[in-house]
């Protein structure tokens, strides 16, 4: 593999860090500002909706940009956002600086991917591409762990200066390693990505995603201050569970990868009845610390597991419906992927604001991956539907 790879990788691994991070250190961060946890809760919305809407469009303005001065615009942006977190006296301007960070964020995702292919012969695409994403779960197996650690030890603005740093050599990295003249594909403009969001099939997969996916972050938003209120952890353990969280994540990811591989429709049914049973598990077993950590891990196995199945499924599903927009469909559903983030974490934040509090937040976030499975029974049927009448004539 050409160092270059190395390079996207290395920049995967701080926007994966600086995504997740915040989750361990909402408690910290809302006691420094002095707002309440739900609002804390809002700074990991406002990030989901920044990669959600902002990649579509930045991808779409950016698209004759060359590839190589592209992305280290992308890696500039990312760094003023996170060192303009680090200074933020007051909340608003961290929710912007969030923004700043989350534009970087999906845009590179949109065309890091075409990069690390255009670097490798054609046999060796997939590899190459999937050597750029390790970066984002190693972020969360060590980077959110370690940032965490960093956070509670010398104050959360050093998490994201810590996070500036790599951005830092990112960008040299980029700079230095990337080729001056890459591969360029044709922008997809905005009207490519309407013609996607008009297929019924495709919203329905769209909307499997985002509750699936965003099903885990109720409860995964608000992880920290459940484990130190509710299960009786000290503060400096939650590095440790993140630890075991984020390897949990890595193996799900590999196996729910396998599973999906001949059927992605069944195995997601079957991933999502797991998941939403072990979420209701976890509302019983999170005031016990062993039991917590074996259904955390578990959760954290499943919750990822999912991601490989949907992708690959709207993949299919597009090739059928939107053959000529097959990309703009896959780029469509990351963007699932963070609305499903962003409405977690609110629904969680409503929920800890309520009468209900931390403790009901694993059960609601059970309900949206309940929702998912049913669009998946029907997404199902309606795949088996053109068997039936084919069979019938």
């Amino acid at each position: 593999m050409p160092l270059a790879l190395f390079a996207l990788t290395i920049a995967a691994y701080a926007i994966g860090t600086t995504e997740f991070v915040i989750v361990g250190l909402l408690p910290t961060v809302a006691t420094d500002l002095g707002i309440t946890l739900p609002l804390a809760g809002l700074i990991v919305s406002i990030y989901a909706l920044g990669v959600t809407f902002g990649a579509p469009v930045i991808t779409a303005l950016t698209g004759r940009i060359e590839r190589k001065p592209l992305l280290i615009g992308l890696m500039a942006l990312f760094i003023a956002g996170n060192v303009m977190a680090a200074l933020s006296p007051t909340y608003e301007m961290l929710l912007v600086a969030r923004v700043l960070s989350a534009f970087a964020h999906g845009v590179f995702f949109s065309v890091g991917a075409t990069i690390a292919a255009s670097l490798v012969p054609e046999n060796r695409r997939a590899s190459a591409i999937a050597l750029m994403f390790m970066g984002l779960t190693v972020a969360i197996v060590t980077g959110v762990p370690l940032g965490t650690f960093i956070g509670q030890t010398f104050g959360w603005r050093a998490t994201f200066w810590a996070v500036s740093g790599l951005g830092v050599i990112a960008l040299g990295a980029i700079a230095a390693l990337l080729p001056n003249t890459i591969e360029k594909a044709a922008p997809a403009s905005l009207m490519d990505q309407v013609r996607v969001l008009g297929s019924g099939r495709l919203l329905l997969v769209f909307a499997m995603t985002a509750l699936g996916y965003g099903g885990t972050f109720v409860t995964f938003t608000f992880l920290a201050p459940m484990l130190q209120e509710i299960t009786g952890l000290a503060a400096s353990s939650i590095s440790f569970v993140l630890v075991l969280y984020g390897l949990a994540i890595a193996v799900g990811n590999i196996a729910g990868g396998r599973v999906a591989d001949r059927n992605p429709a069944r195995a997601l049914i079957g991933l999502f009845a797991l998941q939403a049973l072990v979420l209701v598990i976890f509302s019983f077993t999170a005031s016990a610390t062993v039991p917590a950590l074996v259904t955390l891990a578990a959760l954290g196995f499943l919750s990822f597991a999912n991601v490989p199945g949907l992708q690959l499924y709207v993949v299919q599903l597009a090739k059928q419906h939107r053959p000529g927009a097959v990309d703009v469909a896959s780029a469509l559903n990351i963007a699932a992927f963070n609305l499903g983030i962003a409405a977690g974490a609110w629904i969680g934040g409503l929920v800890v604001a309520s009468p209900l509090g931390l403790a009901a937040t694993p059960w609601v976030g059970a309900i949206l991956v309940v929702g998912a499975l049913v669009l998946t029974l029907i997404s199902a049927a309606l795949d088996r539907r053109p068997q039936v009448i084919a069979q019938a004539a």
